[in-house]
C-alpha cells in the first residue's frame, strides 16, 4: 500500500444549492475496498455533523392543527416545508430566526432573518403564500429555533420546557444525502492485483462533498484513537492486577510466625485460626478489628509488617 493514494476527481452544484463530489482511492489490496468504503459511507451518512430548524412558534397558533388568516397552507403543511430549509453554519447552543410579513407575498427561505453565523443555502426555498384580506390589518410573524446536531430527532423526542409556545419539527442534522460508492479491480505495473474505490458523495450544499470526507476521516481517525488509547489502558490495569495477584500468590504459605508478631497479635491469630499469611489476606483491616481482642494497634502491626515484608496492602 505504499503507492496508496486519493483524488478528487469532480464537482457539480445544482440550482437547488446541493453538491455532488465523487473521490478515487487506488492501490488498496484485495478486500479493503469494501471496507473502507463502508465505513466511509455509513460515518458520512450518520457522523457529520448539521445545522436545522428544529422548533417554530407562531403568533396566535397554539396547535399544528391550527390556521393562519391570509396563508394559503395549514400549519402542518408549512411545518413540512420547513423541514426542507437548509442552513449553513456551525454553532453549539441553540440559535433564532425571525420572519415578519406584513404585504402579500410569496415567502421563501430568504426571508427569513438569521444570526450573522448562520446562512440559508436554498434561498428560494418554497415555505407558503401569504395573501392579506382586503382592509384588514394581518401581520404573519414566527420565530424559529435552530440547532445542530447529527443524523435524523424526531420531534417527540425534544424536551424542553422552554420550548412550550414552540411546535416541535423533525430535525434533519444531516448534510450528507446520500452516498454512492464501486470497487473495481486494476492490475499494477508488477501484474499484481489492486483495488480501486470509487466514492460519490452528494450534500445539501451546507457543506462540500470535500469538507464532509475530511470530517468523516477525521472522526474516523479520532474514534479509533480512542478505542486504542483505552485498550492500552486497561492492558496496564490488567498487568498491575495479575502483577498484585502473583504478588500474594508468593506469599500466602507463609506461616505467621515468620512475621515476628507481638504475643498478643500472634495469640489472637491463632485463636482465630490465622495460620498463614493466605489466611490473613482473606480479611481485610476491617473484619480483622472485629476479632476479639484484636485492637487497633494489633491492626496496625499487621498491615505494616506485611507492607514493609512483602509488598502487600491489606485494604
Amino acid at each position: 500500500m505504499t503507492n496508496l493514494s486519493i483524488k478528487f476527481l469532480k464537482f457539480e452544484k445544482t440550482e437547488s444549492g446541493a453538491n455532488h463530489g465523487q473521490f478515487l482511492i487506488s492501490a488498496l489490496r484485495p478486500g479493503q475496498g469494501v471496507t473502507i468504503g463502508n465505513v466511509l459511507r455509513r460515518v458520512l451518512l450518520s457522523e457529520i455533523k448539521g445545522v436545522a430548524i428544529t422548533a417554530v412558534r407562531f403568533a396566535g397558533v397554539s396547535h399544528e392543527f391550527s390556521t393562519i388568516d391570509g396563508v394559503r397552507e395549514d400549519i402542518l403543511e408549512i411545518l413540512l416545508n420547513l423541514k426542507g430549509v437548509v442552513i449553513q453554519g456551525d454553532i453549539r447552543e441553540p440559535q433564532f430566526g425571525r420572519l415578519r410579513i406584513c404585504e402579500e407575498s410569496i415567502i421563501t427561505a430568504d426571508l427569513i432573518q438569521l444570526p450573522s453565523n448562520l446562512k440559508i443555502v436554498n434561498p428560494n426555498h418554497y415555505i407558503a403564500t401569504f395573501s392579506r384580506p382586503k382592509f384588514e390589518t394581518v401581520v404573519l410573524e414566527a420565530e424559529f429555533r435552530i440547532e445542530g446536531g447529527v443524523g435524523y430527532r424526531l420531534a417527540n423526542k425534544t424536551f424542553d420546557n422552554s420550548l412550550e409556545d414552540f411546535l416541535q419539527i423533525d430535525a434533519i442534522f444531516m448534510p450528507v444525502q446520500k452516498v454512492d460508492f464501486k470497487i473495481e479491480n486494476i492490475y499494477d505495473t508488477y501484474n499484481q492485483m489492486t483495488e480501486r474505490l470509487t466514492i460519490d458523495i452528494f450534500t445539501d450544499g451546507s457543506i462540500t462533498p470535500e469538507q464532509a470526507m475530511t470530517k468523516a476521516i477525521k472522526h474516523i481517525i479520532d474514534l479509533f484513537t480512542l478505542i486504542n488509547n483505552n485498550k492500552t489502558t486497561s492492558r496496564v490495569r490488567i498487568s498491575q492486577s495479575k502483577a498484585l495477584e502473583v504478588t500474594q500468590n508468593r506469599y500466602v504459605n507463609i506461616k505467621i510466625e515468620e512475621l515476628q508478631l507481638s504475643v498478643r497479635s500472634y495469640n489472637c491469630l491463632k485463636r482465630a485460626k490465622i495460620n498463614t499469611v493466605g489466611d490473613l489476606l482473606k480479611h481485610t483491616s476491617k473484619t480483622l478489628l472485629e476479632l476479639r481482642h484484636f485492637g487497633r494497634k494489633s491492626c496496625d502491626e499487621v498491615i505494616t509488617i506485611l507492607r514493609n515484608k512483602f509488598g502487600i496492602i491489606l485494604e
